[in-house]
């Protein structure tokens, strides 16, 4: 591999510095470095962050490449500054077998525009009746260290239990998506004064709270970790902070966009706003984003998405949940965020790098960016303001939620181990 150059980055968002790449490695970081045979790559005014983290992909593959792929997942992955993802178990077959998830980990290493590391289930078809072959996939060559049913919730409190017990022998986690399903069935959006003038099915806060009240005692009872899935009601926040209060392990997720958009865009009838957990309203979101600038919530995961344009393109009853978010993850976490004062650029760094590596044990990523490190870094351009158009994203799925709003900053370059992914906007 030559060597790279980035000149005059702001790293973490302080002042500006070079970072001389040389092969997998960053050789050093300073000021004025002598660039030598290496290739330049002008960087003044943007930010240099450790290459993204995501906790909480779908990649569809096998079973439904039609909505995304391992290879068109990671590329939308590369666009949007990742160089890890974490792929969720909901495919078909289910990922709850050794076989299945080193299927899906080595496509990842095949098509090469980010690490994939598979989710394995915790129960057998995710059907919430059985434990899945947690051991087999821990030690499988995929090595998987997060298992969640992400899709169903584990509702029954015993499995939930034994899963906790299982992983907590080889340092795993559970990844719970909190969804009483009693209290949801039927639900179309958020319960609440709007699906009230609506006419449309509830989904009750209390549906997420009480599960993850459950879970937090589970996870403290057995002393094992818990991790709470997209998280977004303001009482889930205040239950998590309880727990973390006890000293309970339980880290939390939020997703972009339940730190922007509320449930008063339900009116609008467009299946695009249509999610799993729901869009909640402006005072969850206020709380969401209060809770992830105080730590409260560990990280942002994008739950991106993807469905064929005939599971949106339909009346809202019989539309998939779910949105495409990793090309537009960063920009989101941005306007939220950044601009309102309450992150800074390291603070980003820690919720979409550092964290989620820590969480998922993500070997070489969520690293410092200093010499002697893996060179997964991305490169930000904060001042750029653009409007969002699907029809340019890397992923197979255009279900934004984003389309038409203008966003700002934008990804520019993407390395992976020293090699470049993305480059000047465009994928390598």
């Amino acid at each position: 591999m030559s060597k790279i150059l980035i000149r005059g980055a702001k790293v973490l968002g302080g002042d500006p510095q070079d970072v001389l790449i040389d092969g997998e490695t960053i050789a050093q970081v300073g000021v004025n470095l002598e660039a030598g045979d290496a290739t330049v790559v002008g960087a003044e005014g943007k930010i240099l962050l450790p290459g993204l983290v995501d906790l909480h992909t779908h990649l569809r593959e096998p079973g439904r490449e039609d909505s995304e792929t391992v290879l068109t997942g990671t590329r939308a992955a590369a666009s949007g500054g990742y160089t890890a993802v974490f792929a969720m178990a909901n495919t078909f077959p289910v990922a709850d077998t050794a076989g299945v998830v080193e299927q899906v980990w080595r496509l990842g290493k095949e098509h090469g525009y980010c690490d994939v590391q598979p989710i394995g289930a915790v129960t057998v078809g995710l059907e919430g009746k059985k434990l899945a072959e947690l051991g087999a996939m821990h030690d499988s060559a995929a090595g998987v260290t997060v298992f969640s049913d992400d899709g169903k919730c584990v509702d029954d409190a015993v499995i939930m239990r034994r899963a906790l017990e299982y992983v907590k022998a080889f340092g795993g986690v559970v990844a719970q998506h909190a969804q009483e399903p009693r209290l949801t069935e039927g639900a179309q959006m958020n319960e609440g004064i709007v699906s009230a003038e609506l006419g449309l099915g509830g989904w009750p806060a209390v549906a997420e709270e009480s599960i993850i009240a459950r879970d937090v005692l589970l996870a403290e009872h057995v002393g094992s970790r818990v991790h709470i899935c997209h998280l977004s009601t303001a009482g889930s926040v205040e239950i998590v902070r309880w727990a973390k209060s006890r000293g309970i392990d339980v880290t939390a997720e939020v997703t972009p966009h339940h730190l922007l958009l509320t449930d008063e865009l339900v009116r609008t009838y467009n299946p695009v706003y249509k999610v799993n957990p729901p869009l909640r309203t402006e005072r969850d979101v206020m709380a969401l984003r209060e809770a992830l600038a105080d730590g409260t919530i560990d990280i942002v995961a994008t739950d991106h998405a993807p469905h064929p344009h005939e599971d949106k393109d339909c009346e809202w009853a019989a539309a998939a949940m779910g949105m495409v978010g990793l090309e537009t993850a960063l920009s989101v976490v941005q306007r939220t965020m950044v601009e309102t004062g309450l992150l800074t650029w390291e603070g980003v760094a820690d919720r979409m790098s550092f964290a989620p590596a820590r969480i998922g044990r993500a070997e070489g990523h969520g690293r410092p960016v200093s010499a002697g490190e893996p060179a997964n870094l991305t490169l930000v351009d904060p001042a750029y303001r653009g409007t969002v158009d699907p029809a340019g994203f890397a992923s197979r799925s255009r279900n934004t939620p984003y389309e038409g709003r203008e966003l700002p900053g934008r990804v520019t370059h993407t390395f992976l181990r020293g090699r470049a992914t993305l480059m000047d906007g465009k994928l390598a």
